[in-house]
């Protein structure tokens, strides 16, 4: 008799306690990379989980998975890569063709299919460039809607949820984009860092002529080799996270040509894909915009102004602000 009465109790209390089912709680988005998730928070916010394998430092073309990241991976709703040139990514792809995870996996055609692109490395046989293509950001747009539609098939329940969470990450993409295009109008171009540097700057109209490591399994060129090239181009772009020798030598790059310097963000965590688009702008824009070193003013503008112009030239389009840095 007690036994049924402690069984009647619980009964009556469960009825006044809400079901939560596995089902209901938020998708797991899991990307290979940093940027990656930075795309993925931007665009659907709260409305997701995310999380990324490769961590911040690492060289991402020698990471291996280990084996909780596979056990994490067989957990996720969605998995994101930068197209499956990584190690990491491939590695997934055989881990999605055996069954072992089953979520969705997205993969360069998946983005090819909502308008990715590849840039071609003009200075190394016009190959296709698969480093840094989440800088360019209409591949960030094209990544998103691909995680959109992926995270619709793994919640239908929830469709609407992340058609509007897109909808709003697109239209704060494309203020940034407009506004910026509309500050560079000339056909410029640049020597970059690295080959992921291009995505950051050929979306602005301005073509990496030439690149001081020209892809990663090749030895970076001499400083004194690009000089000539680098004194035709506009501007030197480099990345701040980059080894302390290319640094140095996109720097004496920039000091033998007398052209301007400037520093972008590669790799990043924490931070929405949308502030670092426009820090990247701006420090592009700012590049391009200074004066030889003797007829600068003690008050020599920052990267803040340069933000500030875009911003307002996004006003200007007829998009507020605050859809501009609203997450």
């Amino acid at each position: 008799m007690k036994a049924r009465a402690i069984l009647m109790a619980f009964l009556l209390l469960s009825a006044f306690i809400p079901f939560t089912s596995a089902a209901e709680e938020k998708p797991l988005v899991v990307t290979s990379i940093a940027p990656l998730a930075a795309i993925i928070q931007d665009a659907f916010g709260d409305s997701v989980r995310v999380e990324y394998i490769i961590p911040l430092g690492a060289d991402p073309h020698e990471y291996q998975l280990t084996a909780s990241q596979i056990e994490l991976l067989q957990r996720a709703d969605v998995i994101v890569t930068t197209g499956g040139h990584l190690p990491v990514e491939k590695k997934i792809a055989e881990l999605k063709a055996e069954g072992t995870i089953t979520g969705e996996a997205l993969f360069i055609d998946d983005y090819k299919a909502n308008g990715f692109r590849y840039l071609k490395e003009h200075w190394y046989n016009e190959k296709d460039n698969p480093h840094g293509i989440w800088l360019d950001p209409y591949n960030a747009l094209a990544i998103a809607q691909a995680t959109e539609k992926a995270l619709e098939k793994a919640d239908p329940h929830n469709a609407e949820l992340y058609r509007k969470g897109f909808e709003g990450f697109n239209e704060r993409v494309t203020t940034i984009v407009e506004s910026y295009r509309a500050i560079v109008t000339e056909n410029l171009t640049a020597v970059i860092q690295m080959p992921s540097n291009q995505y950051a700057i050929e979306w602005l109209g301005i073509t990496a002529v030439a690149s001081i490591k020209p892809e990663e399994e090749v030895p970076a060129l001499g400083v004194d080799e690009l000089v000539g090239k680098a004194a035709e181009a506009d501007l030197i772009v480099y990345g701040h996270e980059s080894p302390e020798q290319l640094t140095d030598a996109a720097k004496e790059l920039a000091s033998k040509s007398g052209k301007p310097l400037a520093g972008i963000t590669v790799f990043w965590k924490d931070r929405p894909y949308t502030e670092v688009l426009i820090e990247n702008s701006a420090a592009v824009v700012k590049a391009l915009e200074e004066t030889p070193q003797e007829d600068v003013p003690a008050t020599k503008t920052d990267i803040t102004q340069y933000v500030f112009i875009s911003l307002i030239v996004g006003l200007v389009l007829g998009t507020a602000l605050g859809v501009i840095l609203k997450k």
